[in-house]
């Protein structure tokens, strides 16, 4: 059985689901079947609310102050677990709650869904991947349309309604793909991570 609950270097992560609609071309779910202390993030069935929130429930979060929705899958393709997991986490565990994502959200459920996230969601970390249309599609390969359009606009809004959200890039892209980006981050006003690359 796949974990619900892991932790990678300093932080704790819920792995809610394994859809994705995203086919990124270096995720990591390609290579390994865990991170961190998960032996595997692979669910034979993707877990129900009651089991995440009874995982949250039973884990000792002594010395941590933060879960972030991050595993292998794209949690807003799971946006009720999401928002209930999130506000059990806040209320009964006194957490910060970080949504990783790739930004795709709104569209994948056909409706804006930053102000609902906005009860729950403290910070979000939007995979920006690359700067422009063409090279986010390449790398990204997104199922839905108009992904980094998607992608852009998701963020910009989660900028004026959230306020603690940023891009972030790995910092293997080229130099002159990188400075693009920064360039992008200044233009609407969204800080960007650029971090490190790593596939353990």
């Amino acid at each position: 059985m796949a974990d619900i609950i892991y932790t990678y270097k300093d932080s704790v992560y819920a792995n809610i689901t394994n859809k994705c609609n995203c086919r990124c071309t270096f995720c990591i779910r390609f290579v390994k079947d865990g991170v961190g202390d998960a032996d595997t993030l692979w669910h034979q069935v993707n877990p129900s609310k009651e089991e995440v929130i009874d995982a949250i429930k039973s884990f000792d979060f002594t010395g941590y102050k933060e879960l972030v929705f991050c595993g292998y899958g794209e949690p807003t393709c799971q946006l009720d677990i999401l928002l209930d997991a999130a506000a059990y986490a806040k209320k009964e565990k006194g957490l910060k709650i970080r949504l990783n994502t790739n930004g795709q959200g709104s569209a994948e459920n056909g409706r804006d869904i930053v102000p609902e996230l906005s009860k729950v969601i403290d910070s979000v970390s939007v995979s920006l991947n690359a700067p422009s249309k063409k090279e986010y599609e390449d790398v990204t390969r997104p199922i839905l349309t108009n992904g980094f359009e998607n992608m852009v606009e998701f963020t910009k809004r989660c900028r004026e309604v959230i306020g603690d959200v940023r891009w972030s890039i790995v910092d293997v892209l080229p130099e002159e793909e990188k400075d693009r980006c920064i360039a992008l981050s200044n233009e609407h006003n969204i800080p960007l991570r650029i971090r490190k690359y790593s596939n353990n």
